[in-house]
């Protein structure tokens, strides 16, 4: 029991926690974020709560490109199993330095441009990653993550706008080689899939209104066409 005693009882658990648990520590990624854009921190956890939540159920899933994996534990709080990839070892290093056990993961050094997995999963997720693999490759890309899946695999795609990048920052747009509207990553995506629902986002809210005026763009994609039919 902590001596230390907040003035109203509903508060105390926080102490306790501190004193038992500890405080989290933020990794790579996002200690950076929070420190010089705790705004971008807070909606692109509202992206991972979207996926999350149409994830809801599935038993072994797949991130690639997770960064630090900072956000992994909303998409654990919903799934069986989750395996997070990115194809920089820092990053990696950053996600099992600080793995909450309370979320465990299975973390990876890959590159999809590369290679597949061995593994099958029933769902993959990729959010901020396609506007940053160059258009000649997308589909290799792709392919490689479609191999890694079973036949009723889901999966969700998301990325800034391409209008949105006349409005972007330097430090958002760094590194975006493919950005695409909403039509575009729909007929990308058809290539794969049988269905695929295109959602838009503002900051924290997901929507279905005009792409156009969408700062981000969702795909989320159902029932994989097998690689010889594509």
């Amino acid at each position: 029991m902590s001596t230390r005693k907040m003035r109203d009882p509903v508060n105390q658990p926080n102490v306790e926690f501190a004193e038992t648990r500890g405080s989290i520590k933020l990794g790579l990624l996002k200690s950076r974020e929070w420190i010089y854009d705790p705004r971008r921190f807070l909606f692109s956890q509202a992206r991972y709560k979207f996926a999350a939540k149409m994830l809801a159920g599935r038993q072994n899933v797949l991130e690639i490109g997770c960064g630090d994996a900072f956000n992994a534990p909303i998409i654990k709080q919903e799934v069986e199993r989750l395996t997070v990839t990115d194809f920089d070892p820092e990053f990696i290093a950053s996600a099992l330095a600080h793995m909450p056990p309370e979320y465990p993961y299975t973390a990876l050094v890959h590159n999809f441009v590369e290679a597949t997995l061995p593994q099958k999963f029933d769902a993959a997720y990729l959010l901020d990653v396609l506007e940053h693999v160059d258009a000649a490759d997308e589909k290799t890309f792709i392919g490689n993550i479609m191999a890694s899946l079973t036949d009723d695999a889901v999966m969700v795609v998301g990325m800034p706008s391409l209008e949105s990048q006349a409005y972007a920052s330097e430090g958002s747009k760094a590194g975006h080689v493919n950005c695409k509207s909403a039509p575009d990553l729909k007929a990308l995506m058809q290539s794969f899939f049988r269905a695929v629902f295109m959602f838009s986002m503002n900051d924290e809210v997901v929507h279905t209104g005009y792409h156009k005026m969408a700062h981000y763009i969702f795909a989320l994609c159902a029932h994989p066409i097998p690689h010889d039919r594509r």
